[in-house]
């Protein structure tokens, strides 16, 4: 598989690559991240690749996300034109105004107009709900996003980080309304990540949304650069973050994924986008390379196959506990489809169920 096995997002025409390029760290602004140049390089290599598909957000590095991607892709209509550029809004870039953020109209409309004139572009391909918007009626934010798209300004819609519940209520408003669908969601998504396949996913799944997993790689954790050994340098980055996450069950995976690369001859980080990009729902998965070297390491996971054994190994040792009541209609799918399970036997929240036809009344 190449960045150009282009995928169709969701419930739409739209083809992009199965990697996304984030350009969440392009600009130092946040005290880390890429400068101009170096996040230039690494669009560059990216396109030459065959990618098409770059994800930003107006609060990423206080905006200058998209500025540099405008001053290097926007302001070219040729090059532009030839890639699915996504952003968000909901981010407040303007703290004294209360107004400055949200997902209300007023705030959608000039957060728009301040990310097309970032961008230095017309239109904006993909347009997401940055997070969800406790204080706006979603009929509201929905309406607002349709007038985007007939207005010309907005190509497809999306939403990222918002329950599930809140996802449906939104498609439902849509297509009553005869407004414009959500294509896709973004969450969270990797071996370290995996309550998101209780609800979010399988919900995905049903309304037609292309699933784009953000931090495949939990902040670095599934690099490979970690261990019961290597810990990160207290009072570096996002050390303390990374350190909460730093225990006996995630040093397990970690144990495995590391067997598992060593048996496919890939890196840790490899194995871990390649599990992640192979999980029902997902169209294409967020990378987010602050380098020339991690975008290289990232794009070779494309041309790993992993085995269903290998693949088995890693679900089990990542096996996430889900909240109520995955599990629970688990047992129940097993129980009502003729009372077998997985392991060929009644589940154990089922003791009283008939063993055969005479038991039953």
């Amino acid at each position: 598989m190449s960045l150009k096995n282009y995928i169709t997002l969701g419930r739409s025409g739209l083809r992009v690559s199965p990697l996304c390029l984030g350009a969440m760290t392009f600009g130092n602004e946040w005290g880390f991240g890429s400068s101009v140049e170096e996040s230039q390089a690494v669009m560059d290599a990216y396109i030459a690749a065959g990618g098409n598909f770059i994800d930003t957000a107006n609060m990423y590095t206080r905006g200058h996300s998209e500025k540099i991607i405008g001053d290097h892709i926007g302001r070219h209509k040729a090059r532009r034109d030839r890639l699915v550029i996504a952003t968000k809004f909901m981010g407040n870039l303007f703290p004294d105004d209360p107004n400055g953020g949200g997902a209300g109209r007023k705030a959608l409309l000039g957060a728009c107009e301040e990310s097309l004139r970032r961008l230095q572009t017309d239109y904006i391909d993909l347009y997401w709900l940055h997070f969800h918007d406790s204080h706006t009626p979603i009929d509201e934010t929905m309406h607002t996003l349709d007038t985007l798209v007939r207005t010309g300004k907005v190509r497809y819609i999306g939403f990222s980080d918002t329950p599930a519940w809140k996802c449906v209520q939104a498609q439902y408003e849509a297509i009553f309304r005869s407004w414009t669908p959500l294509v896709a969601l973004q969450i969270e998504y990797s071996l370290l990540e995996r309550t998101v396949e209780g609800d979010l996913l399988p919900m995905a799944r049903e309304m037609g949304l292309g699933v784009t997993p953000w931090s495949p790689l939990k902040g670095g954790i599934l690099s490979g650069k970690y261990s019961r050994s290597s810990r990160p340098e207290e009072g570096r980055g996002a050390s303390q973050w990374v350190t909460r996450h730093l225990h006996e069950k995630t040093y397990a995976l970690l144990d495995v994924l590391a067997g598992v690369a060593n048996e496919v001859g890939a890196s840790a980080a490899q194995v871990a986008l390649t599990w992640v990009q192979g999980r029902p729902g997902v169209a294409s998965t967020i990378i987010g390379a602050r380098t020339l070297k991690q975008l290289d390491d990232n794009l070779g996971a494309l041309s790993i196959n992993l085995s269903a054994a290998q693949i088995a190994k890693l679900d089990e040792a990542s096996k996430p506990t889900l909240n109520f009541p995955a599990e629970f209609l688990q047992g129940v799918a097993s129980a009502t489809h003729g009372g077998i399970s997985i392991n060929g036997r009644l589940p154990d929240a089922w003791p009283l169920a008939p063993k055969n036809d005479s038991e039953r009344f």
